[in-house]
């Protein structure tokens, strides 16, 4: 038993994992989250009719979208326990254990029999689904995220980890173009009788290139940087890094509901011209694309010119220039200016959220660094990303303002900004001192000496 800060070197060696490799590891796992995620929002009504048929087609897709919703709500568990897991066993097997759980709550999806074929046990089935693929999102990120930036060298992290954001535009992207694909070669009612487990199967696919990348891998965590047990892991992080936690929470909140902008924005926007919804789809594969791109370059603008500074610039263009570039889009009544203005708004936003993924990891000490992470990041997700559109629509009926909804993400991204400042913890220079961070888990914490 040693401790934990008298074991730390000032020098702690770094693994030499191949970046490229490291890269592909990371967002594989991410895209395929997130591939997961909207090929079910995408499959939301037929999913509804095979696993909930009612005689009201409304309630079939409400019951549908409510067990979309019951993976925002694992995501908080998953977050704490594989995160955890990944800082006593180490950010390797957590993320090895990750995909294997992403592949099979999508296989089990895609393998599903249906109510007609087992009755109530099918949509029984498919919300445990749906909690597997929950869980094993909360814990995906922060520890591929840790794993990113702590396989990077010093100057680079920011770009590393932006491949985090850059990755679920991929997902999201790829998602798109496999329900375009299907609906376009397939009639309808192929589609509900058995195209729509395709898109599930294929993320079965991904999942052994990923597992066999992985575990090539060699771990960023040191022996002597591991506590003791996984309860002492979270006892650590919930009684001595709670403000942390709450504080790094907070600076989500301007990613999460803005977001839920091109989702909602998206959709209303559509309803609003009159257009159709071929234009959406549009809309969807454009902002998805440029979201792939414009992280990554939030990213190397972080290394260059710090976390901070690229992430409150870029959120407060987006806070400054969202109102009047809706008014313009709504008052003009054009699908090229609607995609332009969509594809542009998606620019910004991913700049910041390509720069911000990095600062909550640097605001714990590597021996809790995945678990306070992802725990911040899943309460985030799932308190203000989960609820934005329903409090989008409660705003618009209650002051009768089709753009009101609009001040939500306005004040929302001022609280992220305002707690954003109060990380003062987070070093403004680019990149992350393992050791000058790990000096601040408390002493006396007792810690294993070896795997």
């Amino acid at each position: 038993m040693t401790n934990a800060l008298a074991a730390q070197k000032p020098n702690s060696g770094r693994p030499h994992n191949n970046q490229t490799k490291t890269i592909i590891a990371a967002v594989l796992g991410n895209a395929m989250e997130f591939y997961d995620f909207g090929v079910y929002a995408a499959f939301a009504v037929v999913l509804g009719h095979v696993f909930f048929p009612s005689a009201n087609p409304n309630t079939s897709l409400l019951l549908s979208v409510a067990t979309f919703g019951v993976g925002f709500v694992a995501r908080p568990l998953g977050a704490i326990l594989m995160g955890a897991y990944a800082d006593r066993y180490g950010r390797k097997p957590a993320m090895t254990m990750t995909i294997l759980l992403m592949a099979l709550g999508s296989g089990m999806i895609g393998l599903l029999p249906t109510y007609q074929q087992i009755g109530y046990a099918a949509p029984m089935l498919l919300v445990i689904a749906r909690l597997i693929q929950g869980f094993s999102a909360g814990g995906e990120l922060g520890s591929a995220t840790t794993f990113l930036i702590e396989s990077a060298s010093r100057g680079r992290r920011g770009f590393a980890a932006s491949w985090q954001i850059s990755s679920q535009n991929m997902g999201t992207v790829l998602s798109g173009t496999v329900g375009i694909v299907l609906a376009t070669m397939l009639p309808a009612d192929a589609t509900e009788q058995w195209a729509w487990r395709v898109p599930f199967l294929i993320g079965i696919l991904i999942a052994p290139i990923g597992f066999y990348i992985r575990h090539k891998l060699e771990e960023t965590l040191d022996a002597e940087e591991r506590l003791d047990t996984m309860s002492t892991v979270l006892s650590t992080v919930f009684k001595q890094h709670w403000r942390a936690i709450l504080l790094c929470m907070m600076v989500t909140t301007g990613g999460m509901v803005s977001t839920a902008f091109f989702l909602f924005g998206t959709a209303f926007a559509i309803a609003t011209l009159g257009l159709p919804q071929s234009t959406a789809m549009t809309i969807t594969f454009t902002v998805g694309t440029v979201g792939v791109v414009f992280a990554l370059i939030g990213g190397v603008l972080s290394d260059r010119f710090g976390v901070k500074n690229v992430l409150f610039t870029a959120r407060m263009i987006f806070v400054l220039l969202l109102y009047p570039v809706m008014h313009f889009i709504l008052s003009m009544n054009s699908p090229i200016l609607l995609i332009a203005g969509f594809g542009f708004l998606m620019a910004v936003h991913s700049i910041a959220s390509g720069a911000g993924i990095s600062v909550s990891p640097k605001a714990f000490p590597v021996a809790v660094r995945t678990v306070g992470f992802a725990t911040s990041y899943a309460l985030g997700v799932t308190l203000f990303g989960g609820t934005a559109q329903a409090v989008f629509t409660a705003i618009i009926s209650a002051t009768g303002d089709k753009l009101s909804w609009i001040l939500y993400i306005v004040a929302m991204c001022f609280i992220g900004l305002i707690s954003l400042w109060f990380v003062r913890f987070v070093p403004d220079e680019p990149g992350l001192d393992k050791a000058s961070h790990t000096e601040k888990v408390s002493a006396g914490v007792p810690v294993a000496a070896g795997a």
